[in-house]
């Protein structure tokens, strides 16, 4: 990527701030241009910093990180949201994605993995572990079976191969790998995911995902 991405840290533990800023720090294409402690600070890091990716983390005092990614959804231009979670809150992290988050992370998430996600976020796309991802859409479909109904007609408006691509997506696949796997050039495979969220009335990927996996939740 040519240009240099733009991140803002949020996250009211500074010991975990100055570990993201040190990983991000590795990266030439990318600068920590912020940071802020909490969701109120974050909206106004955003308003002036106008970063390209923000790092949320969840749990904060104030305004938390899951009131935060909904406003900044709202914003233009809006950030890429990459929600950084223990997972000791599923519903949480389920509701920050719904809510327009691109991603989440483990805070133990390797370095390496981190930069990726951070690219992949600031070109458009998703970080997403279809395994957890599977495992969150399961237990919340579990005390709501109306979601799978719900899911499921909202994938009927679908061609089959726009449904080819959604199941791509959910699995986490950039648009280079679903290019290869459908044979599809990767302008054809974004084309697609384009009609994908504006048929669906999907924010982002991680959206699609989200229906993708609810239509066809684990089996006990």
């Amino acid at each position: 990527m040519a240009d240099v991405i733009r991140v803002l840290i949020v996250d009211d533990d500074p010991l975990v701030r100055v570990g993201l800023s040190l990983v991000l720090g590795a990266g030439a294409d990318i600068e920590v241009v912020g940071e802020a402690a909490d969701g109120l600070a974050a909206l106004e890091a955003v308003r002036t910093l106008a970063p390209d990716v923000v790092l949320m983390d969840i749990r904060m005092p104030g305004m938390d990180g899951l009131a935060a990614t909904e406003a900044l959804h709202g914003a233009e231009p809006a950030p890429a949201v990459i929600v950084l979670t223990t997972f000791d809150t599923d519903e949480h992290v389920l509701r920050a994605l719904r809510g327009g988050a691109s991603g989440f992370l483990l805070k133990d998430t390797p370095p390496t993995e981190i930069l990726t996600a951070v690219r992949r976020a600031a070109a458009g796309e998703s970080m997403l572990s279809p395994t957890v991802l599977a495992r969150l859409i399961d237990r919340v479909v579990r005390a709501d079976g109306d979601r799978v109904v719900r899911a499921r007609a909202t994938l009927d408006r679908l061609s089959p191969r726009e449904r080819e691509v959604a199941h791509a997506v959910a699995q986490g696949k950039s648009n280079v790998e679903i290019g290869a796997e459908l044979f599809l050039s990767t302008a054809t495979v974004k084309a697609y995911v384009s009609r994908l969220l504006a048929k669906l009335e999907c924010a982002n990927r991680v959206q699609v995902a989200i229906l993708v996996h609810e239509a066809s939740p684990p089996r006990p």
